[in-house]
């Protein structure tokens, strides 16, 4: 996970953070952007597929390690009533101030347009969240709650200096509020479905997995999840680097854990990484974000080819 990254219980209100971002936070128009909409191809490759399979954009089903995800998302008990599962999610995140969040899409885009796209991004991701069959959705936020939180999700304080504290601390607050698994994702992936977080859900849930991983395209990861947290699992870890991911994943290894792990996504971390995942998922509220800002180009796009 390279998020810069969020306290917990139900998300009934998530649905109100559909309401325009591009209105609340001022975007305007970033001249010029379009030109860095195609230097993410090689990490794309790695997540394209992934995306198909998971159904990104259009929140189908899930295939790979994660493939059960389609028959489980609004499904049924035998009585009748929609099935939710024993388990939490956690959305780690920063309040979205110009200059705090999404500092690396400065330039092409300003400040504040970075902040919208992260308030779109962190939309997207509570959405999709609050979509999930999950008992209940938490917000550990680096930050103070604004408008852009939908009523009803509980906030716990972010603890700790570097990340892999902040993620420890934060998955054990979540815990110690409620005794059951909990799916700690970032505001990174605005294209992740309520499909793919019950597909990391459900093996925690049903104990048929201890831990939960989500590889980024760019050798983070987007996702873990713990059926019992334990802050040795993350401490120590380093972050925000090309190796991140692959130490989360021996960590959990090495500590024996059964590890069920689901399909690659892209992260948005460069304005290039934003006109990728826009294009995987255009019907996110980050996608609408994104061309509210500049036309939306054609598609693949190739980066400038600097002169000689």
């Amino acid at each position: 996970m390279r998020p810069t990254a969020g306290r917990p219980g139900t998300a009934p209100g998530a649905a109100g953070l559909a309401a325009s971002t591009t209105d609340r936070v001022g975007l305007d128009t970033a001249p010029g952007a379009a030109q860095f909409a195609g230097s993410a191809t090689d990490r794309v490759g790695l997540a394209a597929n992934a995306a198909d399979r998971a159904g990104l954009g259009t929140a189908p089903g899930v295939a790979g390690n994660a493939a059960s995800a389609s028959g489980h998302a609004g499904r049924a008990t035998p009585g009748g009533s929609p099935e939710t599962l024993a388990g939490q999610i956690l959305v780690i995140a920063k309040e979205p101030v110009p200059g705090r969040v999404k500092t690396r899409l400065t330039p092409p885009f300003s400040p504040g347009q970075g902040a919208g796209l992260a308030a779109a991004a962190l939309a997207d991701t509570l959405a999709a969240a609050a979509g999930a069959a999950a008992a209940r959705l938490v917000i550990a936020l680096e930050g103070a709650p604004g408008g852009w939180l939908p009523a009803g999700i509980p906030v716990l304080a972010q603890r700790g200096g570097g990340l892999d504290e902040r993620i420890a601390a934060a998955m054990a607050d979540a815990y110690a509020g409620l005794a059951r698994p909990v799916v700690l994702i970032g505001m990174d992936t605005p294209q992740v479905t309520p499909a793919l977080l019950e597909a990391a859900l459900r093996p925690l849930t049903d104990g048929s997995a201890d831990a939960t991983f989500g590889p980024a395209a760019d050798g983070g990861f987007w996702l873990l999840g713990l059926r019992r947290p334990d802050p040795r699992l993350v401490l120590g870890v380093p972050m925000s680097t090309a190796e991140t991911g692959a130490a989360q994943l021996a960590r959990l290894h090495d500590a024996g854990l059964r590890v069920c792990q689901l399909p690659a996504l892209l992260d948005v971390d460069t304005a290039a990484d934003a006109y990728a995942v826009a294009r995987l998922a255009p019907r996110t509220r980050f996608a609408a974000a994104l061309a509210a800002l500049t036309p939306a180009p054609a598609w693949p796009v190739q980066p400038p080819v600097p002169s000689a």
